[in-house]
């Protein structure tokens, strides 16, 4: 794809306004929106803004390249500015930007969008380009010396390529380039680097690690024969290959400005020899880059399976009736048992201790997964002092996980003082022995608080069966809503239990249609505000329907756990008003689960089926509503 294919006269400013930084971005923007090219204007300016918040994107040499890649871009794009007096844009060289080139990229950009981009930075590198371009007198100028110099590129590029893939073995300064997005800064450097080895007779491979993938990939040959390489990087690269070389690492930026000063070094071997420690790279480096994030997502991540597949199990099971897996029911189906057995009392267990686990095993590596696994068993299985069980659901998961990981992490502390010859013992010794016992003993002293929490919320729902029912359903709607299936939630269910079995069917009806309320109402969130959420979690939230409309309410746990100081509020504030309104409406139902599959039996008819309906939608909207209120759009940069 030709660079002219992106950047149109519609999207060119020859004399900009703007005087700041802030008014150049803005400019642009709203020259790419103008143009037809955005979906939403601020929504893009955000992300470019984000961008530059990682590092600027002011290169130095008068050129500035903002860049993002959103969903907020309708079509990828490129927006050229001129400034005549030039405004200072905090670049590498201190020196006023004059040419200011904005990169506007889809999510799911092609190859071929991605190599214009690309290819127009390397222009930039280009003193007698950047000079045409100053000079152009008109919109048209300017397309004319992108298309001339594309035109004289083509050759040339060919040659080279043919040269790295016959003098491969003659290579001895390797490089690595990569930038936050992966657009321009990454093939600036590349660029900077290959020039300026060329003109000072260095032989040079440069890998370019872009939003297209890896390219120029260095080789294992390779790397052992380098005399010196050279890391520019603002991101993660793989690093464990270059054990045991001269390693300069710099940010990618000094590549374009300090190339010069990084090529010598390299040649003159002026740098350390790099010792990769994968234990320390893997258990510090998280923390180094807002790691809770990490560890939190990897941990629901690998979760996910267990709520998806069990509930949704557990939901089927449910077509042979509602009672269809007790054997006392004449209900009694031995598959539909079958598959709530493998849903509910399998897949749905293993739920918090696998979450508890790889949360550990994000922050410790493989020596925390025995311990997170072992407290979050213990949150949820552990037996109170009455003798009840415990069950801090996820909530107490994510603390045994997060426990388990930095426990671990100090015991790899304490024992790495050991003589070698012991060092062997530590991964299956010393490491499961102290950790597990600290964990397991914090954990069993916790646990414990929780089931006096769980039996003192009982009593208080008892106590409160004769007072006004709209404000026992507000309480009851908002409690299924709070910890999605722990001991809070748990309480308001039994609760219903309780109620069902003393014939009373307004406390079932209120807990089920509350606890239906979080995942749909997450799910329709992901539906009507997409630029809150991540893809994954646009994908979650079709599932998320599903659970919903089963009264699986840990449907929402991935949510809640991702983002817990919006999506609970949320969930409450909507599973609150729909016990609210059930209670209102007089709607009793005679199930104690089943969700939609059993609205039918819902007492009173059509009309209160109906009403039993609007309920849960009502209190399902208000969830999606605030959710899409509370959450920022997501930034997507690469």
């Amino acid at each position: 794809m030709k660079i002219t294919q992106l950047l149109t006269e519609d999207t060119i400013i020859l004399d900009l306004v703007a005087t700041t930084k802030q008014q150049v971005l803005e400019e642009l923007t709203g020259q790419l929106k103008q143009a037809g090219r955005l979906v939403d204007q601020q929504a893009f300016l955000e992300d470019i803004l984000a961008r530059e918040n990682q590092s600027t994107t002011g290169i130095g040499e008068g050129i500035a390249i903002p860049h993002a890649k959103s969903e907020a871009v309708k079509a990828p794009s490129i927006a050229f500015g001129r400034s005549e007096h030039g405004l200072d844009y905090e670049s590498l060289d201190g020196q006023p930007a004059h040419l200011f080139f904005m990169i506007a990229a889809t999510e799911g950009a092609n190859d071929d969008h991605l190599e214009a981009l690309s290819r127009l930075a390397t222009f930039l590198m280009d003193e007698k380009f950047r000079s045409q371009i100053l000079a152009a007198s008109s919109k048209q100028e300017v397309l004319q010396a992108i298309t001339d110099k594309e035109t004289e590129a083509n050759v040339p590029e060919e040659i080279v390529e043919e040269k790295t893939e016959t003098g491969l073995s003659a290579k001895k300064i390797l490089a690595v380039t990569a930038c936050p997005t992966g657009i321009a800064h990454t093939y600036m450097a590349a660029e900077k680097l290959n020039e300026r080895a060329k003109e000072l007779g260095i032989t040079l491979k440069v890998e370019t690690n872009g939003s297209s993938g890896v390219k120029n990939r260095l080789t294992d040959e390779e790397i052992a024969e380098a005399e010196a390489i050279i890391v520019a990087a603002d991101t993660k690269v793989d690093m464990a290959r270059f054990d045991g070389k001269l390693v300069i690492q710099t940010a990618v930026g000094k590549a374009i400005y300090e190339t010069d000063n990084l090529l010598n070094r390299a040649v003159t071997k002026d740098a350390p020899i790099y010792k990769h420690d994968k234990s320390k790279d893997e258990a510090t480096s998280g923390e180094a880059k807002g790691g809770f994030y990490k560890h939190l997502m990897n941990g629901v991540s690998n979760m996910l399976p267990f709520v998806v597949g069990g509930g949704i199990l557990i939901a089927i099971s449910f077509f042979w009736g509602i009672n269809a897996s007790n054997p006392d029911s004449p209900e009694y189906n031995e598959f539909a048992a079958m598959l709530n057995t493998i849903g509910g009392g399998n897949a749905f267990f293993l739920m918090v201790p696998v979450l508890a686990g790889f949360i550990a095993m994000s922050i410790a590596e493989r020596p925390g997964f025995a311990p997170g696994m072992v407290g979050g068993l213990i949150a949820i299985t552990v037996t109170g002092a009455e003798g009840a069980s415990g069950g801090s659901g996820f909530l107490g998961g994510l603390i045994a996980g997060f426990l388990a990981g930095y426990v671990t992490l100090l015991v790899k502390k304490l024992f790495s003082r050991l003589p070698n010859s012991l060092e062997g013992l530590n991964p299956v010794l010393f490491y499961p022995v102290f950790s597990i016992a600290i964990t397991g003993i914090f954990m069993m002293l916790v646990n414990p608080q929780l089931t006096k929490v769980y039996t003192g919320i009982s009593s208080f729902l008892e106590s409160l069966g004769g007072t006004n029912l709209v404000l026992v359903g507000l309480l009851l709607g908002g409690m299924m809503a709070i910890d999605m299936g722990g001991p809070v939630n748990k309480a308001a269910y039994t609760f219903g239990i309780a109620m069902l079995d003393a014939q009373n069917f307004n406390f079932i009806a209120t807990v089920m249609a509350a606890g239906m309320v979080p995942p749909l109402g997450v799910a329709i969130a992901t539906t009507l505000f997409k630029n809150k959420f991540t893809k994954p979690e646009r994908e979650a939230g079709k599932t998320a329907y599903v659970l919903g409309a089963s009264f699986i309410t840990e449907g929402v746990i991935p949510f809640a756990a991702a983002d817990p100081a919006r999506v609970i509020p949320a969930s409450v504030a909507g599973a609150a008003t729909t016990g609210a309104l059930v209670m209102l409406f007089d709607i009793s139902l005679r199930a104690p689960h089943g969700g939609i599959f059993v609205i039918g039996l819902v007492d009173g008819g059509a009309i209160n089926i109906l009403m039993y309906a609007i309920a849960i939608l009502v209190g399902s909207f208000i969830t999606a509503i605030t959710l899409g209120l509370l959450k920022k759009k997501v930034s997507v940069t690469a």
